[in-house]
């Protein structure tokens, strides 16, 4: 898959060259040639038939990408065997095809064609799978930081930087042509040479596109003479050949990395310092290396060498890739992430300043309302100032009522004891009768005046307490009122209550006044049947003397007809009595009990009104 998407690129590029217009198609003809040169170097047999069926067509016109990738698929890349061909040979075809339309010489170029095509390698190597192909800035920068880590100048300059750090660089990348003239500018700018530049360029190559671990000079020593020969040795994922030079033309024999090999460090001996080992299933291969900084990379990189072969991977760069890709996608995640969470953030200021200016409205509309409140409280105060002082005129009302009949009450006790000492002083038995009647009669019109008095100050009192208990259910309800909207005037409300007990305390004594009212006005009807009593005795001594005496009775004398008895008979010794009267005296007797019957209704009905 991945030599696939490899080739995909270089013929990526080898393709949008022969679009000399920028239209996205290349004529069939030039496409047929591509294809025989693709063919050639990859080594697959070429069947021009089959390429002659797939263009004929009448239409002569353009091809697209999109029309051309069919027969690039089938039959070219599904043929496509690794190892039967080499993979610098299709690079160096499509590098041919590409630089002669994009990459123009200029005066001044310290890259070499070689130069300039290994980078192009190395560009499409790091470069995404996505087309046209770019590259990151990220990617950019840690191939020219890998150039110059192997080169004794920094490439890096301030042209360089800006360059990568610009804008239209950072959101939609970087293409070759634009890396190459960068890396040129900053060689000349840094006074450098084509032979430091080819050097180093060529070792990260090897390296990244080669998938050279590590190379270098080192003693091996021999399996047959057990001689110590200066070989060079090149480590790659799975092996680690040995050559006589440089120019790995002459390979001296390979060493295969699998899971039976392991490195070793020895110790010095045989003149021969900073040593170790590379062991096999079959043989142990001993090597020394110029210090001992050189033998701990050359045991890294074997380890490494070892830990890629056992996990089925061929290149360290292809990993370090995709773990640059993760990385990147990474960042960009929590770029994105403390992009929407500063979006969250400004919009939640944004709320939380609507709801400081809806706070600041509803603090407004709290001072109005206070205020509103303030001036409704005062009202209120108001009018439950005039109620008191009604309710105070009402009840000094009240108490000059009261005076006013026990003042009455004062004149009618004088007047029936001046009614008894009249009765007492009665010359004429009949004359002091009559006057009794006539005073009777008045004391009952007296007694109906009174009740009908008495009851006026009832209606009058319960239209008090109506109103009162109506004050009371008025300010009830303004109390759940004032409690539901402010609990701040609880302490109001309280005063208000207190105030209404005040004026319960004088509705109580206002009744304890009318209960000894109606104390005094049950001694009054008492005196009044004690006179009611006195009459009815006054009417007995009057019978007997209006009584003839018959034949055989004893006539009384003088003095026992004018003296009172010593004893007052009862009502009730004055009833049981069985004497026979006269008419007129049986009538005056039933009036008189009508009269003390009625005294008593009276005063029944006055004890039930209490």
């Amino acid at each position: 898959m991945a030599l696939r998407a490899a080739l995909l690129k270089s013929i990526w590029y080898a393709f949008t060259s022969l679009d000399t217009e920028d239209s996205g198609k290349v004529s069939k003809s030039q496409l047929k040639v591509l294809s025989h040169n693709l063919h050639s170097v990859l080594r697959i047999p070429h069947d021009p038939a089959a390429l002659e069926r797939h263009f004929s067509d009448d239409d002569d016109g353009p091809v697209s990408s999109q029309g051309y990738m069919p027969y690039l698929n089938q039959f070219i890349l599904d043929k496509v065997t690794e190892g039967t061909f080499v993979k610098e040979e299709v690079d160096e075809l499509c590098w041919t095809l590409c630089s002669k339309k994009n990459y123009r010489p200029v005066a001044h170029r310290v890259l070499s064609n070689r130069d300039s095509m290994r980078l192009w390698c190395l560009f499409n190597f790091l470069a995404d799978d996505r087309y046209p192909l770019t590259l990151v800035p990220e990617e950019a920068e840690y191939l020219l930081r890998k150039i110059s880590s192997v080169m004794p100048v920094e490439l890096t300059c301030v042209e360089l930087e800006e360059f990568l750090s610009n804008d239209v660089v950072q959101k939609d990348g970087l293409n070759v042509w634009s890396f190459l003239e960068v890396v040129n500018s900053a060689a000349v700018s840094r006074g450098l040479d084509g032979e430091s530049i080819g050097v180093a360029v060529e070792k990260v190559y090897r390296e990244m596109v080669g998938n050279v671990l590590k190379e270098g000079y080192l003693w091996k020593k021999g399996h047959l003479r057990r001689n110590w020969t200066e070989r060079w040795f090149c480590l790659k994922p799975g092996s680690l050949s040995y050559y006589v030079g440089e120019d790995c033309k002459d390979c001296k024999g390979v060493i295969e990395m699998d899971q039976n090999c392991c490195v070793e460090v020895l110790s010095d001996r045989d003149g021969k310092r900073c040593m170790f080992c590379v062991k096999t299933l079959n043989k142990t291969f001993e090597i020394s290396a110029p210090d001992s900084r050189q033998r701990q990379e050359w045991i890294t990189a074997i380890q490494t060498g070892l830990r890629l072969s056992a996990d089925g991977r061929v290149s360290l760069h292809e990993e370090l890739k995709a773990r640059r890709r993760e990385l990147r996608e990474e960042r960009e995640r929590r770029r994105a992430l403390r992009a929407e969470e500063t979006r969250r953030l400004r919009e939640l200021q944004g709320e939380r300043e609507e709801q400081l200016a809806e706070l600041e409205l509803l603090k407004e509309a709290q001072r109005q309302a206070r205020v509103s409140l303030q001036q409704e409280e005062q009202r209120r105060r108001s009018q439950h100032e005039e109620l008191q002082k009604a309710l105070q005129r009402q009840l000094q009302e009240a108490q000059e009522a009261r005076a006013n009949l026990r003042a009455e009450v004062a004149v009618r006790d004088l007047e029936a004891e001046h009614q008894q000492r009249r009765i007492r002083e009665l010359e004429d038995l009949h004359h002091r009768l009559q006057e009794a009647l006539e005073q009777q009669i008045r004391a009952r019109q007296e007694e109906e005046t009174y009740r009908y008095t008495q009851t006026r100050l009832l209606a009058e009192e319960e239209e008090k307490v109506k109103s009162l208990l109506a004050l009371q259910e008025e300010q009830e309800e303004q109390l759940q009122q004032t409690q539901r909207e402010k609990q701040e005037l609880m302490q109001e409300m309280e005063r208000k209550s207190q105030a209404l007990g005040d004026a319960q305390h004088q509705l109580d004594r206002v009744r304890a006044s009318r209960r000894r009212v109606d104390q005094d006005i049950a001694a009054a009807q008492r005196k009044l049947r004690q006179a009611s009593t006195s009459v009815k005795h006054w009417n007995v001594q009057m019978n007997r003397l209006m009584h003839p005496i018959g034949p055989g009775e004893r006539r009384a004398s003088s003095s026992n007809l004018l003296a009172p008895p010593v004893r007052n008979p009862s009502v009730s010794e004055t009833e049981s009595r069985p004497p026979q009267k006269p008419e007129r005296e049986k009538q005056n007797s039933i009036d008189y009990e009508n009269i003390g019957g009625e005294n008593m209704d009276c005063g029944n009905v006055m004890t039930g009104a209490e």
